[in-house]
């Protein structure tokens, strides 16, 4: 049972009068993602519904603004849907069970009453039909008793699914929709990725060093039990190492068990062509414990190894190559906060999921109801996301990509802290004439 459930404060007042359009989304959203830990899951709502209030002068409970968060402002089709995300559905859903081997893309438009007038099913219909340009299926989310055979005509030949909302929190499917395959743009794409075991939304790294993620995938292969050899030999926290290989794609957990990725077996099939076997590139491992010496400059070839894996990450590629574009424009020694502004220009979604914790009240500072950045927020460490600017940046440091550690939130300078590439190029030389 969700929170807003227990205290039971909105539901009631939903009762009593008409449902809003936040309180039409918080249930529409419990009902499409039940679960926002599960696997292979996750949903962002627009940022306007993380204001204090909703149009005029109406407050949004903050038990609701909690069932919504975290917020983002996603482009879909011409527009920014209220509510975008991934999820296997159930069959009740959707009028098609299966679409491939990955769960669809989702968005949903809210529609609420106000002071002035019903929902406006109709309109909601047809700026979800928009969203099919991008999304795998769309739905209108409306109450229940606004929602006429009109509307659900509608609805069955644009292909848009229609969810009636009861003043109880019930939700009914009353159209259901085929799923399609689309085009994927950059903002579908970032909420695609924190769906995945490699998203930050959700576990990622715990520690700071890339040896402790290297030698999860060598204890694995070696023929002992995993957790004692890499106890003995790495590192005694077991479960962060086994996360963050997972999250490197190193290794896939799965319901049952462990097993290697075809990237963590090119880490095996290395460390075997250099040292003869797992456990004897483990004993070298062992006598890294406790070094703060970067860790290409330790062991140089291990360092390669680590740059291809961190490499085989989406975040590294697009960090490095929108600091190497802010090098070419005399941008050569950014501060944090100086690179996600340039990032989110170019990449705002991206750059929300990656940097920014999700929580109700980071977004709520962070990003205005247009999605844009409050920047005296971003002067204020604690809003960012630690497995990024501790954790990763620290693996991105010893992997000799960057030229400075990262740091914990609660100790962290965005005006000071330095995202510098190690080994920036010259641009008059990466190109030639014919």
């Amino acid at each position: 049972m969700n929170s807003y459930e227990t205290d039971g404060y909105w539901v009631r007042m939903a009762s009593a009068a008409s449902l809003s359009e936040p309180m039409v989304l918080a249930h529409a959203k419990r009902r499409l993602f039940p679960d926002a830990a599960a696997s292979n899951t996750y949903a962002v709502v627009d940022t306007q519904f993380a204001m204090d209030e909703w149009l005029s002068g109406r407050q949004i409970p903050s038990a609701v603004r909690e069932q919504l968060a975290p917020f983002n402002h996603v482009k879909l089709g011409s527009g920014f849907p209220d509510l975008v995300g991934v999820r296997p559905l159930e069959s009740d859903l959707l009028a098609v069970e299966r679409f491939g081997d990955q769960p669809p893309l989702i968005a949903v438009e809210a529609k609420g009453d106000t002071d002035a007038e019903t929902a406006d099913v109709e309109r909601g219909v047809i700026q979800a039909y928009d969203r099919l340009h991008e999304a795998n299926a769309a739905y209108v989310a409306a109450p229940i008793e606004t929602v006429s055979q009109t509307d659900r005509t509608l609805a069955r030949e644009l292909n848009v699914g229609v969810l009636g909302v009861g003043t109880d929190g019930t939700v009914t499917p009353l159209e259901v929709p085929r799923l399609v395959g689309n085009r994927t743009s950059d903002d579908a794409t970032a909420v695609r990725f924190q769906a995945t075991a490699h998203g930050v939304a959700g576990k990622s790294f715990g520690l700071n060093h890339p040896k402790n993620y290297l030698g999860y995938p060598l204890a694995l292969y070696h023929p002992d039990d995993t957790e004692t050899v890499l106890a003995a030999h790495v590192v005694r926290a077991v479960e962060s190492a086994r996360m963050g290989a997972a999250f490197l794609g190193l290794v896939d957990e799965q319901p049952n068990n462990v097993v290697l990725t075809p990237l963590g077996e090119e880490v095996i099939r290395f460390a075997v062509n250099r040292y003869g076997s797992v456990h004897a590139a483990l004993t070298e491992f062992e006598e890294w414990k406790g070094s703060r010496r970067r860790f290409c400059e330790l062991a140089p070839k291990w360092g390669l190894v680590t740059k291809r894996v961190v490499w085989a990450y989406p975040a590294t590629q697009l960090l490095v190559t929108e600091l190497q574009t802010m090098h070419e424009d005399a941008v050569t020694t950014p501060s944090l906060i100086e690179l996600v502004e340039w990032l989110h220009v170019h990449h705002p979604t991206f750059t929300v999921e990656l940097f920014l914790r999700g929580t109700e009240d980071v977004r709520g500072r962070v990003l205005d109801e247009n999605g844009g950045l409050c920047v005296d927020a971003l002067e204020d460490g604690r809003v960012f996301h630690s497995p990024t600017v501790f954790q990763l940046k620290a693996i991105l440091y010893h992997a000799g990509v960057l030229t400075d550690r990262g740091a914990e939130p609660n100790r962290l300078d965005p005006a000071t802290d330095v995202w510098k590439l190690r080994e920036p190029l010259d641009p008059t030389r990466c190109s030639a004439s014919f």
